[in-house]
């Protein structure tokens, strides 16, 4: 017996990465998955190789329009979602001195605009059905700032503002909202794969309490967590998945 058993999910940017790593515990776990991604090919494969519980739709997670065809192929599919992991989005390095308008509001619009339009679309249908629970993906980024990264930094903020401010209007609802924040995890957006990339072995990671880059499964796991009624008393609260990132500088072993 899965500890999703009978509930559909909707996962964003769920081609690869974290996303892909939802999606998959997600179903083993026995839930129904719809993925949204705008990679297509990465995405269908995903879906396919998941198999006949899983669905994959093109989504802009940035358009309303996105999200309602979205919503609406979930619900014919598979019935009205009962979880939704707003997983989707986009990073920029640029210092804030050079950085264009366009450049920031892109990032604002995939992260921040996209976690609101999502929560906003599956609102009604999760009120109809009785309730249902709301996993919004912020970041380590999100509790302090990092030099090159105003806007990803900006949107993650956001999205724990909005995670708390939405558990307490959807409260009487009966849904959750809650919010993941991980720290430095595996891949191709942590590993800054499209700037250069970092060195996942290095003495970043190295000297962290836990001394490694973290997993995507580490993350879907804290997902299912969130998304289950194993967590039927959390809400508007925050799951760091960061080895220990935030607990405070290591100055030596002890």
């Amino acid at each position: 017996m899965g500890r999703l058993d009978g509930k559909v999910a909707l996962i964003t940017g769920a081609a690869r990465g974290q996303g892909e790593a939802e999606a998959r515990l997600f179903a083993a776990e026995g839930a129904k998955v719809v993925l949204g991604d705008v990679l297509d090919a990465e995405g269908e494969r995903v879906a396919a190789s998941i198999g006949a519980s899983a669905l994959y739709r093109h989504h802009d997670v940035s358009r309303e329009d996105s999200w309602q065809s979205f919503v609406q192929a979930a619900t014919e599919r598979f019935g009205a979602p009962d979880v939704l992991v707003n997983n989707a989005g986009i990073l920029l390095i640029a210092p804030i001195a050079s950085m264009t308008l366009d450049q920031y509001r892109r990032v604002i619009e995939v992260n921040q605009f996209g976690c609101l339009l999502g929560m906003q679309a599956v609102m009604p249908s999760m009120a109809a059905k009785g309730g249902g629970a709301i996993v919004n993906i912020s970041s380590t980024g999100g509790l302090q700032g990092i030099a090159g990264l105003s806007a990803y930094v900006s949107s993650k903020f956001a999205i724990r503002g909005m995670t708390k401010t939405a558990a307490i209007e959807l409260g009487s609802l009966k849904i959750r909202v809650n919010a993941i924040c991980p720290g430095g995890i595996d891949t191709a957006m942590g590993r800054g794969d499209d700037f250069g990339g970092v060195d996942t072995g290095g003495d970043y990671f190295a000297g962290l309490p836990i001394p490694r880059i973290g997993r995507p499964e580490e993350v879907a796991r804290a997902a299912v967590f969130l998304a289950s009624d194993e967590s039927s008393y959390c809400t508007g609260s925050e799951l760091l998945v960061d080895g220990g990132m935030l607990a405070g500088p290591k100055f030596g072993q002890v």
